[in-house]
């Protein structure tokens, strides 16, 4: 099984490569940093599959995602995310990958992943299999503000006063990069394109928001 990992970051890239060499059958054919790079190499080396980051660099791995199934639709494509946004999933599902796993999953996940896509199965990270299943097992769940952790709320409410991370980092005791991570998955969760968009909606959910 030839694969091609795609990843904007190189320690990433160099993890993930030690990692399925050490998988049996499994061999890394080449590696690319963005989407163009991701077609290019596709392109050069017609690998049997491509692991895909969702988060690139200017063109999204889910742009990448296209072009790669329009130039290259023999190769078989397997999506990577820090995230488990039900959305992007259906969207990639939709522009034709195979298979969806978040980067904290164990590496026998990710090992079952390729091989379920080159067997010609779909594979989801089971916390994402549960995400989208749970509409349709009945049951309604918070949108918008009410579906955020307290933790998130918490930021947001700071932002909306107009604090910085340091400054948010610094008044709940933890670092900035974790204050940096809840930022990045409430604009996922809301639906925010700009940093300024989670300033907006904080200011006019303040209520609601303590």
């Amino acid at each position: 099984m030839r694969v091609l990992i795609v990843d904007d970051h190189t320690l990433v890239r160099a993890g993930l490569s030690r990692l399925l060499q050490g998988f049996a059958d499994i061999q890394v054919v080449a590696e690319a940093s963005n989407a163009d790079q991701a077609l290019e190499m596709g392109l050069a080396h017609l690998p049997d599959l491509i692991l895909l980051d969702l988060s690139l660099p200017g063109r999204s791995g889910l742009d990448a995602l296209s072009d790669i199934r329009a130039r290259v639709p023999k190769t078989r494509v397997v999506m990577m995310s820090m995230y488990d946004d039900a959305v992007h999933v259906r969207d990639a599902l939709d522009r034709g990958a195979v298979g969806f796993v978040v980067k904290d999953a164990a590496p026998q996940e990710l090992e079952l992943a390729l091989r379920a896509a080159h067997a010609g199965q779909v594979f989801l990270s089971p916390q994402i299999s549960a995400k989208m299943l749970a509409p349709l097992l009945g049951g309604d769940k918070p949108v918008g503000i009410a579906a955020l952790s307290p933790r998130q709320r918490q930021i947001l409410r700071l932002i909306g006063n107009g604090q910085s991370t340091k400054e948010i980092a610094a008044d709940l005791g933890i670092s900035a990069k974790t204050v940096e991570t809840h930022r990045a998955r409430m604009m996922e969760a809301l639906g925010c394109r700009r940093a300024n968009d989670l300033v907006l909606l904080a200011a006019r959910h303040q209520q609601e928001l303590g």
